[in-house]
């Protein structure tokens, strides 16, 4: 992935490094105080575009990588810095979500207290709005927001395939199989969702549209790989896979329905066809197999899936309130506006 715009100190200081490939070590143990003063001064750690970018960035060097980043992945300037910005993210969700009360360790009640949790309309739909009522801008305004997870599809729940056993294992294997395509490279979903922003004139290459996503898209992602590589939070990993497979479908169905109401075809609407189909599936598996199959397995752990689930979908809740606001007030849901089609219409 290019190298992204900073949008403060923190991110400023290692896009240098970055740039630098990787610069001397002083210039990387300088990230760590940087980090520290943009926590100092940050409202809202979730919110904060320049901690959040920092994050992102950070966690993308154990996925695909950054253009001069190759033998940064493990460098202890860099874990350490990383790892402030984690305490400080995780310190504010544990502070912000409200988490059900825990119900008995059994996978039929650990199943019904996800369904609960997950059947709460907590604001306005954005999908709804979507299938009603987007325009075509913002329509690709929704891919360029959702590629930022989309065009890695599942990756970051895959960190906790050898940290689960038995039952927990062998449901997340059954989902992530889907997810990868089952074999097929084409039907791999990150590829199906990068068919549909080519369908709709965007570029479908990782990365490309980084800096125009505000701090809650880059957030929400972030939030997953947290979860998912720490050993000590897999069942929060858990808990959150669990909650987007279970809230997937009905949305995925309007979002299709928003794209055929702006006359796009089967190359934009098949990735929000497919989930549909799969996640109608996938969440009841998630939801019993997975998260109650690892609760009945390790029982301390039913607290972190429950949190898991909930801080997913307060986060989302937020990122979709603020998208929604944004649009029916005639702005842009974005921090850049995007280039004009090649050619008018869908």
């Amino acid at each position: 992935m290019r190298i992204p715009d900073a949008r403060g100190p923190a991110s400023a200081q290692l896009t240098a490094l970055l740039a630098d490939s990787g610069g001397t070590l002083e210039d990387r143990t300088a990230l760590r105080p940087a980090v520290d003063a943009a926590i100092a001064d940050a409202a809202d750690v979730v919110r904060d575009d320049d901690l959040q970018l920092t994050l992102f960035l950070l966690y993308e060097l154990a996925y695909g990588g950054v253009d001069g980043g190759d033998s940064l992945e493990w460098d202890p300037a860099l874990l350490d810095a990383r790892a402030v910005i984690e305490r400080a993210l995780e310190t504010a969700l544990r502070a912000r979500v409200s988490v059900p009360p825990p119900p008995s360790p059994d996978a039929e009640s650990v199943a019904a207290a996800l369904f609960a949790l997950t059947g709460e309309d907590a604001g306005p739909s954005l999908a709804r709005y979507v299938a009603k009522k987007a325009t075509e801008e913002q329509f690709r305004e929704l891919l360029v927001l959702r590629s930022v997870y989309a065009l890695k599809e599942a990756d970051p729940q895959s960190w906790a395939i050898p940290r689960l056993h038995g039952r927990a294992k062998a449901a997340l294997v059954e989902v992530l199989a889907d997810e990868y395509g089952d074999g097929r490279p084409h039907r791999m979903h990150s590829a199906i969702f990068a068919g549909a922003m080519a369908g709709a004139g965007l570029d479908s290459r990782y990365g490309t549209y980084l800096d125009a996503v505000p701090a809650l898209t880059l957030a929400s992602v972030n939030v997953m790989s947290l979860f998912g590589l720490h050993r000590r939070l897999r069942g929060a990993s858990v808990g959150l896979f669990a909650a987007y497979e279970m809230t997937s479908s009905l949305p995925n169905r309007q979002y299709g329905n928003g794209a055929r109401r702006l006359g796009y075809g089967e190359d934009v609407t098949w990735y929000f066809d497919e989930h549909v189909e799969a996640d109608a599936v996938h969440e009841q598996i998630a939801a019993r197999d997975l998260a109650g199959g690892l609760v009945e397995a390790e029982p301390e752990l039913l607290g972190d899936v429950l949190f898991g689930a909930a801080a997913g979908l307060t986060v989302d809740g937020w990122s979709g309130g603020d998208v929604h606001a944004a649009w029916t007030s005639g702005r842009s849901a974005l921090r850049r506006a995007l280039p004009a089609v090649a050619a008018a219409g869908p």
